[in-house]
């Protein structure tokens, strides 16, 4: 679980400091809400759902960089 939610907690860090917020809000915040009910079950000793939680948060966290990297390039054209 640990591996898992500190690659969840980068990716999520790293869609913020993209300004994921605006550019791609779904993805990032569903993405920071599963960072937060992956930590909540790992501070209740439920490792296996931590762990897929926090899977789920890295997958749209990935997806809010994603499209907050394509939305910023098309915004430069």
């Amino acid at each position: 679980y640990a591996i898992q939610a500190n690659a969840a907690s980068n990716k999520v860090e790293e869609a913020r400091e993209l300004d994921a917020e605006k550019y791609a809000p779904y993805e990032y915040y569903y993405a920071k809400e599963h960072l937060e009910k992956a930590e909540a079950e790992a501070a209740e000793a439920d490792y296996s759902d931590a762990s897929n939680l926090a899977e789920v948060a890295e997958e749209y966290a990935d997806k809010a960089i994603r499209l907050t990297r394509e939305a910023r390039r098309g915004a430069g054209r």
